[in-house]
């Protein structure tokens, strides 16, 4: 059986290098995958701490926060198409125009 604190190790690697993902690259759909990066690391350490306590509650956050993250994906990706239509980029330097 392996235990609980590679799984938090690998939680906190997968999130750090999502962070740097999201902060290094500057398009928007490799930063978007970097914040579904994060919440799946978000998932696996809710998942450690449940395996570790012997609850079920973690399992049941987990559920949550994929439920709330395929929303987020489908809505996401979609004012990502539409901004790509009208500007022709996925660059986020070309978006300076868009504050308002």
């Amino acid at each position: 059986m392996i235990p609980a604190g590679y799984f938090i190790g690998l939680s906190l690697a997968l999130f750090g290098l999502g962070v740097l993902g999201f902060f290094v690259k500057k398009d928007l759909i490799t930063q978007f995958m970097s914040i579904e990066v994060m919440l799946n690391a978000a998932n696996l350490m809710f998942l450690a701490f449940s395996r570790m306590h012997g609850s079920a509650d973690g399992q049941v956050i987990v559920l949550f926060v994929i439920t709330t993250a395929a929303a987020e994906a489908a809505v996401g990706l979609a004012i990502i198409l539409l901004v790509f239509r009208k500007k022709k980029s996925v660059r986020t330097e070309d978006y300076r125009g868009l504050k308002g």
